[in-house]
């Protein structure tokens, strides 16, 4: 086999697959040298539990394909890690939380594993994320927060609630992790850590055998380095053999920027480093248009009259854990959050509901067939150590962190985080451009053709 100068996790998934399918590198090479590069790896909060014995087996039938002439497609033999929200069969799914370690194995994977492993990926480990993916910010008291790769003056937050699984790309572990969304939980860990983060549209992929938190918001996607890796993976989760995305979109850009709420005490570096993509796109010829969407004022006055709906349905979930001894367990922050949806009634949750369904479809109708571009995070990756010690600091901070892209789950939107440069203290900045439901095809073929620019 031909020697190569960087780590394979560190490569994007097409440049690893263009070495399997020449034959320059063998699967079993690969993932022996993914799983060395996982348990040398100093942080050992980025993965909750490796997948050794499977990972060998299913590597050693991707190279047997591929010595046989029966490759599977461009994502035969790439290793991929899961959000420890996902069934793997014959392992319990503890969705980052201790209280659920006694839960029974999984029976079989959940869908969209088995998607993947249909199309030769190989499953490699478990990452680490929030407990029940309830914070934006990636802390995890039960098996530790892995810390973010880009820190370098002190340990800083990962971004949640997918922190394991952008830490694990971000830091070159592995080409790919699997994500959830709820509020914001690829595009932050993705804008946080400098990687592409994508989040489809709610209902664009299977959800069977896939841990809960808000089934009105919850949401899959790939944690990646290209929009075009997300592309493929992208297709193999909805069973297809090839991608279907065009690389070049059919008309020129055309963005809308939010004039309010989404720049509120932005970091001044954060939004240096966006106006200078959106600088950049212009001069590609896109077209820009900044005005206020009138639903993003109203969503924070609906949260305090009804309460918001992620915490509704997250107590509807966890109701029987609060009120026994596996609070007690629990990260307390966690609890806290997720007891205050306690207070919204049933004629609450209704409202809300009737209400977000109007909302959308004015929302829609401003946007039409247009872009939304903002921030992903309206700052960097705070250090960890002052949010540990404070947690009135802890909750502004996540409900600040949680803000822009938590617009788009209420909404609907699908969206994808691309690296646009750096703010404070030389932390990445991301560029979130996001699209109406199921727009996911135009928004991936517009963030494919340009994400070079994006990224200056």
């Amino acid at each position: 086999m031909t020697a190569v100068t960087r780590t394979f996790g560190a490569m994007s998934i097409a440049e690893l697959s263009a070495l399997i399918q020449m034959g320059k590198v063998d699967p079993i090479e690969v993932t022996e040298s993914v799983l060395s590069g996982i348990k040398a790896y100093p942080d050992k909060a980025v993965f909750i539990s490796l997948l050794e014995d499977r990972a060998l087996a299913e590597a050693q039938g991707s190279s047997k394909r591929l010595k046989e002439g029966r490759s599977l497609g461009l994502l035969d033999g790439i290793p991929i890690a899961w959000k420890d929200l996902f069934d793997i069969e014959g392992l319990p799914t503890t969705a980052g939380s201790k209280v659920l370690k006694k839960a029974a194995p999984a029976t079989k994977d959940a869908a969209i594993v088995d998607l993947l492993k249909q199309a030769g990926m190989v499953a490699v480990g478990r990452t680490n994320m929030s407990e029940f993916a309830f914070s934006g910010i990636g802390i995890n008291p039960n098996y530790g927060t892995p810390h973010n790769p880009h820190g370098k003056d002190a340990p800083r937050i990962p971004g949640g609630s997918s922190s394991g699984s952008g830490v694990a790309v971000a830091a070159g572990l592995v080409p790919v992790a699997m994500g959830t969304d709820t509020g914001g939980s690829i595009r932050i860990p993705a804008g946080f850590n400098g990687i592409v983060g994508y989040k489809a549209t709610r209902g664009r992929y299977a959800m069977n055998g896939v841990y809960p938190l808000a089934t009105s918001l919850d949401s899959l996607g790939p944690l990646c380095r290209t929009v075009q890796d997300a592309v493929w993976v992208d297709a193999a989760m909805r069973g297809l053999t090839v991608p279907q995305t065009a690389r070049q979109p059919a008309r020129p850009l055309d963005i809308v920027i939010p004039t309010n709420i989404v720049f509120d005490g932005a970091e001044p570096g954060v939004v240096a480093a966006f106006e200078a993509a959106i600088e950049r796109l212009a001069k590609a010829g896109a077209r820009i248009t900044r005005l206020a969407f009138p639903t993003f004022d109203e969503l924070p006055k609906l949260m305090v009259k009804y309460g918001p709906m992620v915490t509704a349905e997250a107590f509807a979930l966890h109701r029987e854990k609060l009120s026994g001894p596996d609070a007690e367990e629990m990260d307390h922050r966690v609890v806290a959050r997720t007891r205050l949806g306690e207070k919204t009634s049933l004629s609450d949750y209704i409202a809300i509901v009737e209400n977000r369904a109007r909302m959308i479809a004015e929302t829609e109708a401003l946007i039409g067939d247009r872009f939304v571009a903002m921030p992903s995070v309206a700052h960097v990756a705070p250090q960890i150590a002052p949010l540990l010690k404070d947690d009135e600091l802890f909750f502004a901070t996540n409900g600040k962190t949680l803000r822009n892209t938590g617009f788009g789950n209420f909404l609907d939107w699908c969206g994808v985080s691309i690296p646009c440069g750096s703010g404070d203290a030389g932390m990445p900045v991301g560029f979130l451009l996001s699209a109406n439901a199921n727009c996911d095809e135009t928004l991936l073929q517009a963030a494919m053709a340009y994400e070079e620019t994006i990224r200056g």
